[in-house]
């Protein structure tokens, strides 16, 4: 267990600076070393800024991605970047985010993620890492065999399982050149699970009945370990899971009991970040599904409002947790990233450090 007991999921709010030179290079009025250059300089700005803030992990706050997931799957070949918008609703909020089809065989060429991850690197002093997140293998896999898609994707992989094959074998190329490239530290982003934790919205994006559903979350569980399985030994891989995150609103609701028996005891990463900011994650107790021997970064800290949770209350809840998990195995951290998407979540970015000054002043209290 790292002696780090504070963390965060990865995503920041992007400066205002930045979200109007995206804005520019997508209209045609800024070319791409201009956007290069002002996402440089607001990824050394954040940074400097998360090492200030006390973290030893830190990322690029995915400024130089639209989405969390989607950047990452459409610089894979067989992917085509679809602009169509509104496909999901978050609590009554359409989700201005671009879409994907596959049009080939899925295979990667050099990511562009592994530069990205390069430029990171070079600004960690000794002491500090650096993380890769990245979407998960089964949220990849889900998204391509989900109801709105799986006609389409059968129209080149008749066979399902050779689209296993083919994107197991293209995450671990990306896997293997990011490790070369001195990454320690992937994160696997895995929303699949939040929204299985409600049956409606579980048989609803798989066209599958409940009674099809358990053989379904095992196939996503065993592709994701045909990844895992073939990383570097000393290549930690963690994974986080939540109920959605855009514009402050979220995609389900549930606990995690339905899922907990696959993903939680089956599931071969080394910790899992876990959403439990409200009464929407439900209960402690399925974290007894989790093997005694990882961690679980606990996200009682919410992202999707300003105000500053009640120490007593968060360390209550820590308390709580720790009859289904031992202590020395939880940590502390907002339960997702500040900006899952570029839109962001409705809060400043003071209020945004705020919230990470009280995770880790928090922390430091409770595993003095």
């Amino acid at each position: 267990m790292s002696q780090y007991k504070y963390d965060f999921v990865g995503s920041f709010l992007r400066p205002a600076y930045l979200r109007k030179a995206r804005a520019a290079f997508n209209n045609g009025t800024l070319s791409y070393e201009d956007l290069k250059q002002q996402e440089d300089n607001a990824i050394r700005d954040l940074v400097a800024k998360e090492i200030n803030a006390g973290y030893h992990v830190v990322t690029d706050g995915e400024f130089r991605r639209a989405t969390w997931h989607l950047d990452f799957i459409w610089n894979f070949n067989g992917v085509e970047h679809v602009t169509e918008r509104g496909n999901d609703t978050f609590n009554g909020e359409v989700a201005l985010i671009d879409s994907v089809h596959l049009n080939g065989k899925v295979s990667v060429s050099h990511h562009p993620f592994v530069d990205h991850f390069k430029f990171v690197k070079a600004l960690c002093p000794e002491g500090v890492q650096a993380k890769q997140t990245m979407p998960a293998p089964g949220q990849f896999y889900a998204i391509f065999t989900g109801q709105e898609e799986i006609e389409n994707t059968k129209k080149y992989y008749p066979d399902l399982a050779e689209l296993r094959k083919d994107i197991a074998d293209s995450y671990v190329k990306v896997i293997n050149e990011l490790y070369e490239a001195g990454c320690r530290i992937v994160q696997f982003d895995d929303c699949t699970w939040g929204g299985f934790v409600n049956p409606q919205i579980a048989t609803g994006l798989t066209g599958l009945t409940l009674e099809e559903l358990p053989a379904y979350m095992d196939t996503l569980v065993n592709l994701n370990n045909a990844v895992i399985d073939r990383a570097p030994e000393d290549l930690t891989i963690n994974t986080h899971i939540c109920r959605g995150n855009y514009h402050s609103t979220y995609f389900s609701s549930g606990a995690y009991d339905a899922v907990a028996p696959y993903v939680f005891a089956k599931e071969h990463v080394d910790t899992f970040y876990l959403e439990f900011d409200d009464e929407r994650s439900g209960g402690f107790e399925p974290l007894k599904y989790v093997p005694k021997d990882k961690n679980v970064v606990l996200g009682l800290i919410t992202t999707k409002t300003p105000f500053l949770e009640d120490e007593d209350r968060i360390k209550d809840r820590l308390k709580k947790a720790s009859a289904y998990k031992d202590l020395d195995h939880l940590s502390l951290s907002p339960q997702c990233g500040f900006a899952s998407c570029e839109i962001g979540n409705k809060l400043s970015e003071a209020q945004q450090w705020k919230k990470l000054e009280l995770v880790k002043h928090i922390a430091e209290d409770v595993w003095a």
